[in-house]
């Protein structure tokens, strides 16, 4: 178990590495829009409701992302809420990969259908006709746009929507409290060595 976790643990912190910070740069504008959203969603009691899925594209999208990050001994994409910062990019920073969705679930029902007739959605198929799906829509742009997605909600401030209870943090183990003990490099120790 232990070497799973830390298998996942990698995978994850490569996935994350990949969305640097240009990418943040690029959207910073759109990113402070969806925060300023979830804030006030957060601050007024309610729940954030979906800006642009359907209940049930929500649900599709949701069970596309809990395979791409599973639920094991510790919290995955589900548990982040990723479906949530999935919507609010879609409205915000990244509103024109929409059409990206609207064909890509389309697909996805399709693939679905093709491969499990008897089955009305992707989200009822099981966990191993999901991955059937999924494996055939793994080299699509569609897939990658969801993965990339569901990576960067994983790890993102919780303020945007996604890394609820900040799951995705605790299983890299990055601290947020910004309250460090120094020294913070052997840099800062020499000094305190009297080198």
């Amino acid at each position: 178990m232990s070497m799973r976790r830390e298998s996942r643990r990698s995978f994850l912190i490569e996935s994350a590495s990949g969305l640097g910070a240009a990418w943040v740069a690029a959207n910073y504008s759109g990113i402070l829009a969806a925060e300023e959203y979830v804030l006030e969603a957060v601050q007024s009691g309610r729940p954030a409701r979906f800006a642009f899925f359907t209940r049930e594209q929500a649900v599709e999208v949701e069970a596309m992302a809990a395979q791409i990050i599973p639920t094991d001994d510790t919290p995955g994409a589900r548990e982040a809420r990723v479906v949530s910062f999935i919507d609010r990019a879609l409205v915000t920073f990244d509103s024109g990969r929409q059409p990206d969705y609207t064909q890509g679930l389309a697909d996805l029902a399709a693939q679905a259908s093709q491969r499990f007739p008897n089955a009305a959605t992707f989200s009822e198929l099981t966990f191993d006709q999901q991955i059937q799906v999924l494996t055939a829509m793994e080299q699509t742009p569609f897939f990658n746009l969801v993965r990339t997605h569901t990576i960067t909600g994983f790890f993102a401030s919780p303020v945007h929507g996604g890394n609820h209870d900040k799951v995705g943090w605790k299983l890299v183990g990055y601290d947020d409290s910004l309250n460090h003990t120094p020294p913070f490099g052997y840099y800062d120790a020499l000094p305190q060595r009297g080198r």
